[in-house]
């Protein structure tokens, strides 16, 4: 890794005149998710995205990261909220995502390790995440900063059966 390139990135807070580029950059993510079985169209989800990023940024889950004044990555998260009472605060990273070109430079780390921290300084005991179950590479750079498998998602295609319940 190249020191100067991480140094070069800036993590920051998210303004709302930045979803639109956020918006796209989260479409690049859901469309290379295809790959891995993922079922988000990507284009068909932009709006309902922007809308929820542009909610992020406003209530401070949203980081970006820019090398100068160009956005390479960024990442959404924030606190669970749920009908059911839990033992811990647990957060939730959303999405993590960071420009093919600057993969491997440690960007994708200090997205991740901030919002793990601002979590953690707004009440959350455990933070989970989501990753495709084929995405190899993703998992194992959750692994690598301490993400271990909680709970597995189970899924299977309903088929038309033409036979009868009894059979």
């Amino acid at each position: 890794m190249d020191h100067t390139d991480e140094c070069a990135v800036r993590i920051g807070r998210a303004e709302t005149d930045s979803v639109d580029v956020l918006a796209d950059l989260w479409v690049e993510l859901a469309a290379d998710q295809r790959s891995h079985r993922s079922h988000l169209r990507a284009d068909e989800n932009r709006e309902q995205i922007r809308e929820a990023m542009a909610r992020h940024a406003v209530t401070g889950g949203l980081r970006v990261a820019r090398d100068g004044e160009e956005i390479v990555g960024f990442v959404m998260f924030g606190l669970e909220r749920g009908d059911f009472e839990q033992d811990d605060v647990r957060g939730i990273i959303r999405n993590l995502y960071v420009t093919p070109a600057h993969r491997g430079r440690g960007v994708g780390s200090r997205l991740l390790e901030t919002a793990e921290t601002t979590l953690a300084d707004a009440g959350a005991a455990r933070i989970s995440l989501e990753a495709m179950a084929q995405n190899e590479r993703a998992r194992r750079f959750y692994e690598r900063h301490g993400y271990a498998v909680h709970r597995v998602e189970l899924e299977k295609a309903v088929e038309s059966d033409t036979h009868s319940k009894e059979d």
